[in-house]
């Protein structure tokens, strides 16, 4: 049998807890051959609150936990009989792994990429800008790069429409 991620369904805003009683659990009851890794996806992300840029963790899919295992009944039965864990995702009794591309891509929205912009924004929506040589103009978002962390606006000089390219922090809604 080979190692594969299974997801575990636990009560939310129980993940961590699960997670520490899970590798508690491992550990004594010597099953680190058959249990290797938990994790509670998380993935950080900035937001700006008062023109300064905050680093926040936010967990990717609450409720749930994955874990690193060979699936075997005493593997199954030290994890479904952690404290808080609800069950594995899967159809009835039997739990069924992820494939390795979801793995890979939860690891690397977990660490690999870089803080991600909250997005607080929508097209359409009136903003005022706040910072920059624009200061004191309002205008409408239209276009918004979150790769860049940037905002296309249409702010309103000399009787036209001018689309500006701005930084999230320096802009606030309307």
């Amino acid at each position: 049998m080979e190692k594969a991620w299974y997801v575990v369904h636990t009560y939310s805003g129980y993940e961590n807890k699960v997670k520490a009683n899970l590798e508690r659990r491992v550990a004594s009851m010597a099953m680190e051959d058959q249990i290797f890794r938990v994790l509670v996806p998380m993935e950080e992300e900035y937001e700006y609150k008062d023109g300064k840029r905050k680093l926040t963790k936010k967990k990717v899919y609450p409720g749930y936990v994955l874990v690193e295992m060979i699936m075997t009944d005493d593997s199954w039965y030290v994890v479904r009989n952690t404290p808080g864990v609800t069950g594995f995702v899967g159809p009835g009794s039997k739990p069924i792994p992820l494939q390795q591309k979801e793995v890979e891509q939860i690891l690397r929205q977990m660490g690999v990429d870089q803080p991600r912009p909250k997005l607080d924004f929508s097209i359409g929506e009136p903003v005022r800008v706040i910072r920059g040589p624009f200061e004191n103009f309002s205008g409408i978002i239209e276009e918004i790069n979150p790769e860049r962390g940037k905002l296309k606006v249409l702010v309103s000089m000399f009787g036209r429409e001018t689309p500006v390219e701005l930084e999230y922090n320096q802009v606030e809604k309307y």
